[in-house]
């Protein structure tokens, strides 16, 4: 079965119109990018950028360093309904998770200690 090809007429058509669909999205360029953006050898960073494109200061995303309070990713379930009450409180929810958490364990070490002893005396250890 053999294919048609586009004809000439068409392909200035499906031509004109992928331009014109890039129409406005690129933003104009001035100095000030360039003085900020990001600088690449090949795969090399040699500067990395200081701004966004809007001109806001630049935010580091992603993990926090390593050290001694890096956080550990661990998979947990939870109830739908702790979930909804902490995404419903919006961005950061998983934060305010960790601190409830966090002030749950400093706030009961005692309890928790003793219910590893019960344990322990449990198994005859």
């Amino acid at each position: 079965m053999s294919r048609k090809d586009i004809s000439a007429k068409s392909r200035a058509d499906a031509e004109a119109a992928r331009r014109s669909a890039f129409e406005g999205e690129v933003p104009d360029l001035g100095p000030e990018f360039f003085r900020t953006a990001q600088i690449r050898i090949g795969e090399k960073v040699v500067r990395e950028a200081t701004t966004t494109l809007t001109g806001r200061p630049f935010k580091s995303r992603g993990r926090p360093p390593l050290g001694r309070s890096a956080k550990v990713q661990q998979s947990l379930r939870l109830s739908p309904e702790v979930l909804d009450y902490f995404r419903a409180t919006g961005p950061g929810w998983q934060a305010r998770i960790d601190e409830v958490l966090l002030r749950h364990v400093r706030e009961g070490r005692e309890e928790v200690r003793r219910v590893a002893e019960d344990r322990e005396e449990y198994r005859g250890e």
